[in-house]
């Protein structure tokens, strides 16, 4: 399962977070599950270093269309280098993948490329952080963040931490704890939001007792900064552009006591699915569209929101460490559509916002082009726009916003950039 998986995400071009449920969740023991996800993470993260690994045993370059046979020595190669897996396990495992891959013909290639990895022991150091990530990437890296790019980018290449969100609709994070503890599952209170728990080692969702029935959502810690700084209140009318799968939109729900008149819109009738369902298990309620939030013609009612939630597309090189096939499928050419994207969503919601009211703009990317840059080329056009400086014990500030950079307390890297509409002058 994991060498299928990742020659549909690297070589397929597919994207793992919406491959990887059904590949792995036709894998009913949950320790198989396990494994084959730590294989397939791990060789995305390693792919560079892995490769330069297998290359020192071929005696040439595997042919393109036999990728299934690649992704099966660079699993068998990361279980070597990486995981407590016997090398004899590993080695008599990959020859009997092959088979059922229908590549009897790489059963005795895999053998001797696998048995002599094992006699010669660790590679020469050949990849660095930065060698896993795409040239353009790095750059970019470094020159956003010249003092922190070496750290940023070995972030990227970390496992990221389990992270939960307490529905505070149905408990608190101190009885919570406990309830983990009392089901042997060691969690403690994240550092920045009120709301998160960090387990000190992953799970599935299955373990977590209370997930079913709501008291917990999984989601990362820079993630539920979100909702208190927007900080909508009982009764007020909320615009969530973008809300597929649905996180931000249930926490904002919960964080006004799950009352609010909120509308949720993405441009996917299917990803709407996700949304729908998150809060159905969370017992909660909101107004659900399929449009495109920037055509507000086609669906606005002409009513102002108090609060507006963009979470805007980008290039999510914020979460690699949770997504690191983005490493593979994002170019630097996409980054001009997204900020196109960004800026005209940005036009498109600000007349919808009542006046005194606040919108948080919120990407999961470091790159500027995509928040300082999209936010001050739109102050630029907006001149009932300001700026609220967010003050805060996390991230570090920007001319227009703060960000968190991946790692950073154990977060993954968010950008969030707070404005309010101030109200129209009298006239003289």
């Amino acid at each position: 399962m994991a060498a299928r998986l990742l020659t549909a995400v690297i070589d397929g071009g597919q994207s793992l977070s919406r491959e990887a449920p059904r590949a792995l969740g036709a894998l009913t023991d949950e320790r198989e599950r396990a494994f084959a996800q730590a294989c397939v993470y791990g060789v995305l993260r390693h792919y560079h270093a892995l490769q330069a690994d297998l290359a020192r045993f071929l005696q040439r370059p595997l042919r393109e269309r036999d990728f299934d046979v690649t992704a099966t020595l660079l699993c068998a190669l990361y279980q070597l280098r990486h995981m407590r897996v016997p090398a004899h396990a590993a080695v008599s495992a990959s020859v009997e993948v092959l088979r059922e891959l229908g590549k009897p013909w790489a059963c005795k290639l895999a053998n001797g490329v696998l048995r002599a990895a094992q006699r010669a022991g660790e590679p020469p150091a050949t990849a660095d952080d930065r060698n896993e990530h795409p040239a353009w990437l790095a750059a970019a890296t470094r020159a956003a963040w010249p003092a922190e790019w070496g750290g940023i980018l070995a972030a990227n290449n970390r496992q990221a931490p389990l992270t939960l969100r307490v529905n505070t609709l149905r408990g608190n994070r101190d009885a919570a704890l406990e309830r983990l503890a009392a089901a042997g599952i060691a969690a403690r209170p994240a550092r920045h939001a009120t709301t998160a728990i960090t387990l000190d080692q992953a799970c599935t969702v299955e373990r977590l007792p209370g997930f079913d029935t709501g008291e917990f959502s999984v989601q990362d810690e820079a993630a539920q900064l979100a909702a208190p700084l927007l900080d909508p209140r009982p009764g007020q009318r909320v615009l969530d552009a973008c809300a597929a799968p649905g996180g931000k939109t249930a926490h904002l729900l919960e964080h006004a006591g799950g009352q609010l008149a909120l509308l949720a819109i993405d441009h996917a009738a299917e990803r709407l699915d996700d949304v729908r369902a998150n809060l159905t298990r969370l017992q909660l309620d909101a107004e659900l569209l399929a449009a495109d939030a920037a055509a507000t013609a086609q669906w606005w009612d002409g009513r102002p929101f108090e609060h507006i939630l963009l979470d805007a597309p980008c290039s999510a090189v914020g979460v690699i460490r949770r997504h690191p096939d983005i490493r593979f499928h994002r170019r630097a050419a996409d980054l001009a559509a997204l900020t196109a994207t960004q800026g005209r969503l940005l036009a498109a919601l600000w007349p919808l916002l009542a006046a005194g009211g606040s919108l948080l703009y919120v990407t999961c990317s470091y790159l500027p082009a995509e928040n300082d840059d999209v936010i001050a080329a739109f102050l630029a056009t907006a001149d009932d726009a300001e700026v609220v400086a967010i003050e805060a014990a996390w991230g570090q500030p920007t001319a227009q916003g703060r960000q968190v950079l991946p790692g950073e307390d154990d977060m993954d890297g968010f950008y969030f950039a707070l404005l309010r509409k101030r109200a129209a002058r009298a006239a003289p």
